[in-house]
């Protein structure tokens, strides 16, 4: 199919060229992020990246546990529209609900059965692609099952390494 500059907000010549560049040379794909959180007060924190700045916890607002929720479900729309983009498919609609539970009681420094992180995360992806072939609809599916990072991130155990330090 014909691909065309730009599609779904991406810009799919780009896309597809780092793509290659991937195919070609692995280590093109690496990533490194770095970036450090800061308290406010309370239970807020200012998150900063770059040149970029959220705030997050606090009445009202998105905490960390709501964020992993947040991160999966904002992970597998940009990998949708990508890959919807790649197959020259306009997107009329896309949302990722997701929910999941965890109980707070190691978090309050109880004896907790369970650790205080997710033990079920359920997520539905909603889609509407006018003209999309059942194929396409099942390619985007998989899409979304082999290939989002935080996805893999959450089904798999990554080391953790902290380091901790304190001025007295």
């Amino acid at each position: 199919m014909e691909q065309t500059a730009e599609l779904n907000g991406v810009n799919v010549s780009k896309m597809l060229a780092f793509k290659n560049m991937c195919q070609e040379d692995a280590t093109k794909g690496d990533n490194n992020p770095k970036l450090v959180a800061n308290w406010i007060g309370g239970c807020r924190s200012r998150v900063e990246f770059k040149n970029g700045a959220l705030d997050f916890g606090g009445p009202g607002e998105l905490n960390a546990m709501q964020l992993v929720l947040a991160a999966l479900a904002v992970c597998d729309i940009d990998l949708i529209a990508v890959h919807a983009s790649f197959l020259g498919l306009k997107i009329e609609k896309l949302s990722v609900e997701a929910s999941g539970h965890f109980n707070l009681q190691s978090y309050l420094g109880l004896e907790a059965e369970l650790g205080s992180g997710y033990d079920k995360i359920d997520y539905t992806v909603r889609v509407s692609i006018p003209g999309a072939t059942p194929d396409q609809i099942e390619s985007l599916r998989e899409r979304c099952e082999r290939s989002s990072p935080v996805r893999d991130s959450l089904t798999r155990a990554i080391p953790l390494n902290l380091e901790f330090t304190a001025n007295s």
